[in-house]
């Protein structure tokens, strides 16, 4: 069975636009936060066999990941709801050589459909070589145990069966 990484992240004032709703830029801080959560400081199975938490807890010093694309879908409008935390849930989507994809879910509630649906794809960059670092057995045995679905965006304008 895949795992899936699931937080909560306190909305904020600030979070609000002058429509009075969360606004898109906003939206996609919190899942990027809950992101950031996930690979670097999670409190993972087998941390202690690992000396720290993250997703990416394998993956050496001077390798950083880098943003290599983003797709959003917003089904719904978020409302700020004081003292009501968004729930984020995370997954890994696919692994390729070099680079990974998350596919994230963004709920205004436990029993509300998803907000917000994205899928992102990182590269792993290795600072010193400035290259793509290919990603070792280890890490990507982690990244298995976090892999499932696509995330369910809508098809493109043009796309087939679109």
């Amino acid at each position: 069975m895949t795992r899936t990484f699931e937080c909560e992240i306190q909305a904020r004032l600030r979070d609000i636009n002058l429509g009075g709703h969360v606004d898109n830029v906003e939206a996609m801080r919190v899942v990027d936060e809950a992101r950031l959560l996930f690979f670097r400081f999670a409190p993972l199975e087998d941390d202690a066999a690992h000396g720290r938490p993250g997703l990416l807890r394998e993956v050496p010093s001077g390798v950083v990941e880098l943003m290599g694309s983003q797709r959003v879908d917003y089904r719904a409008e978020m409302r700020f709801v004081a003292y009501q935390p968004f729930l984020v849930s995370i997954r890994v989507s696919h692994v390729g050589r070099s680079s990974f994809a998350i596919a994230s879910e963004l709920r205004v509630a436990p029993d509300h459909p998803p907000a917000l649906i994205a899928e992102s794809s990182l590269v792993l960059w290795d600072t010193a070589a400035g290259a793509a670092w290919p990603i070792a057995d280890d890490v990507r045995a982690t990244l298995a145990a976090y892999t499932g679905e696509p995330a369910a965006l809508r098809p493109r304008p043009g796309d087939a069966g679109a």
